[in-house]
């Protein structure tokens, strides 16, 4: 599974925002966790999405969609983790 299949998957949703495939860290790295994230800038599509998509195959494996439970998160926290990261030669 790639960022790129999952987002075609789900780009015939007018708000669609993007989508990102978790990777594993360290020695196996690369390889998928089994999950990813889907973002839409109206909660109608994501409601949509979720209707039509939940328990479709994307690739060779089915999907489930939910809502994240990430509590919303304070911009101005983001932006100074962000600015810390690119200070450590991160890519962001």
């Amino acid at each position: 599974m790639t960022d790129e299949i999952l987002s075609r998957a789900f780009n015939k949703y007018p708000s669609f925002v993007k989508a990102k495939v978790i990777r594993e860290k360290g020695p196996k790295m690369g390889k998928t966790k089994g999950y990813g994230f889907v973002s839409f800038r109206d909660p109608e599509d994501f409601i949509k999405a979720m209707r039509e998509m939940n328990g479709k195959y994307v690739g060779n494996r089915p999907i489930k969609l939910r809502k994240s439970s990430w509590k919303d998160r304070q911009v101005e926290v983001v932006k100074k983790k962000t600015k810390e990261k690119r200070k450590l030669g991160y890519r962001v």
